[in-house]
């Protein structure tokens, strides 16, 4: 309370912090260092939940689905030593991918350092690199102001992870009772959202209406500021062509008229290829033009005239030369932008945005139908797609590894609603990422169908999780393509060694039979023709379930990604 001489111990000022800024959901790992604050959340009246997984990696990926789904700031802890070690990976995805996760690290108390004390380990200077903003509390006092800190950094401007090292001592400090204060709105994301130059605004639209055959890509700014219904607005004022990249996915509906669906070298295939190469100018929205979106920057080439609309105004140029750049948030900039369509009047454009996207999703539409009803075995990826899109609900949530399912649940599941509905780790693109974030997107979003789809060499990261599932009874469905081989890798080796195979096989896991070892509800299917049913059975079952799908290698299919065509 503001005035109260009171004081309270680092650890449980830390619970009270969260607490203040709306946090409900706690993803972590227990650990020595982690002791009194592990007790404060034993003994305080907050209201928090606690979510024990099996590493802290898998914590830190939980976080980051939680915050994708929820619009919150995900929080993941772990101890010190190797417990900050292995929950790196998932703070890293997460900022690189603008999705604020605090990450809570305990460590040595700071009396023990320089003295060899087990687990001692530099985290400042570890974090440092990998997040947008980290700090190891040296003093139980300055706790607060941390936490605020942390908590601003996240939420505003391009969003981001942050670190706060807890040390042992500091948790076992004072705190005095009227540090206690919090901004609230920081517990969401984006906070303080930058509107455009009104300026700019006026000169980008110029230049969109100067061309011909323009197109927008999309990146994820516009789902993660909730900008969707805006980008419908805009797109359908001027019938312009919406292409997204993998995280863009859900800025509109995938059934929507104007929208051409993903574009880039994963997800992409030449059908939609043709609308970047065919524009005569692309405005990225919210999107970092990085390699996997233009195709190593060969789509759009460097002729094409480029704007570009983005948070972080160092995107901004940093691949093509740019025409026009706009720095502000998403959906700000857009509301600006139908906000002086309005003021122009009635304005008749030539760019037949809902043809051009017609042709390009019938063109895949047939590309996709050639092997979406295939009867072989091993099961095709595209009937996979094809029988998950009859039985899944319209709000269902689509988790996927980057293996095998990314490519072609970005490339030919048909997002039937706006919003986050899909959701990829596509910054770092590490296996072991679906099956945690699976767990972190249904906590986020409990009344949704919640599936998670990996590559069986995925499943070996983070099989352990499977207790996790069971023990929450958390009614997720999981489904493993199963190939006995890291197929991107033997696939890489295909297209681009000559053949080459080295050390991408391994030996066939019956998946159904470990996850019924965990207590979860499980079949396999190798018959296409038990494909839908099977996967309707595990869909329908009010618990936890797994499918073993035995799955077409990716060395060996049609897989929608631009560098294997060839």
């Amino acid at each position: 309370m503001l005035g109260s001489d009171k004081q309270l111990n680092g650890a449980s000022a830390m619970v009270r912090m969260l607490q203040s800024y709306g946090v409900k959901h706690i993803f972590g790992l227990c650990g020595d260092t982690s002791l009194p604050f592990y007790d404060a959340l034993h003994n305080l009246d907050h209201g928090m939940e606690h979510i024990l997984t099996r590493d802290e990696r898998s914590a830190s990926y939980m976080a980051d689905a939680y915050a994708r789904v929820t619009g919150k700031v995900g929080v993941c802890e772990g101890p010190s030593g190797g417990g900050a070690t292995h929950i790196l990976p998932g703070l890293v995805e997460a900022s690189e991918s603008s999705i604020p996760v605090l990450g809570i690290t305990s460590d040595i108390s700071t009396t023990g350092r320089g003295r060899y004390a087990l687990t001692e380990l530099d985290q400042e200077s570890l974090f440092r690199p990998l997040t947008k903003w980290n700090s190891v509390i040296d003093r139980a006092d300055r706790l607060p102001a941390q936490v605020r800190a942390a908590f601003r950094a996240m939420t505003t401007g391009r969003p981001g992870a942050a670190q706060l090292g807890l040390p042992f001592d500091v948790q076992e400090g004072a705190v005095p009772e009227f540090e206690l204060w919090a901004q609230a709105e920081f517990g969401n994301y984006p906070a303080l959202p930058a509107a455009p130059d009104p300026v700019a605004v006026d000169t980008l639209l110029d230049a969109l209406l100067s061309s011909c055959s323009p197109v927008i890509v999309c990146g994820g700014g516009v789902v993660i500021s909730r900008g969707e219904a805006s980008l419908s607005e805009f797109a359908e004022t001027l019938n312009l062509p919406v292409a997204t990249t993998i995280s863009g996915q859900g800025s509109l509906p995938e059934t929507h008229p104007n929208c051409v669906g993903v574009v880039g070298s994963n997800g992409g295939i030449e059908a939609t290829r043709k609308i970047i190469d065919n524009a005569d100018l692309v405005l990225f929205l919210s999107c970092r033009a990085g390699s996997v979106t233009t195709e190593r920057w060969s789509s759009p080439n460097h002729k094409t005239r480029i704007l570009h609309i983005d948070s972080d105004p160092m995107v901004i140029s940093a691949n093509y030369p740019t025409e026009v750049g706009m720095v502000c948030d998403a959906r700000l900039g857009l509301n600006a932008l139908n906000s002086a369509l309005r003021k122009r009047g009635e304005i008749s454009t030539e760019f037949r945005g809902k043809e051009r996207a017609s042709v390009a999703k019938s063109e895949k539409a047939k590309y996709f139908a050639e092997l979406s009803g295939s009867a072989v075995s091993p099961i095709l990826p595209e009937r996979l797609i094809a029988d998950l899109q009859k039985v899944l609900p319209e709000d269902a949530v689509i988790v996927a590894d980057p293996g095998t399912p990314c490519p072609y649940v970005s490339a030919y599941y048909e997002l039937p609603k706006a919003g986050r509905y899909f959701i990829s780790n596509r910054a770092h693109g590490a296996l072991g990422y679906s099956m945690p974030a699976t767990i972190g997107a249904a906590f986020g979003r409990p009344n949704s169908k919640i599936v998670g789809i990996m590559g069986d060499g995925s499943f070996g990261f983070t099989a352990g999780e499977l207790e996790s599932v069971v023990r929450y009874n958390i009614p997720v469905t999981l489904l493993v393509c199963s190939n006995s081989v890291f197929g991107w890798i033997k696939a890489g080796q295909k297209a681009g060694f000559g053949e080459r195979y080295f050390s991408v096989d391994f030996s066939c896991t019956r998946h159904d039979a470990v996850a019924e070892a965990f207590g979860l509800q499980a079949f396999r299917v190798d018959d296409p023709a038990e494909l839908q049913s099977t996967l309707a059975k595990a869909i329908a079952v009010d618990g936890p379930t797994l499918v073993d799908v035995i799955c077409q290698p990716l060395n060996e299919a049609r897989a929608p990604v631009s560098e294997w065509v060839a």
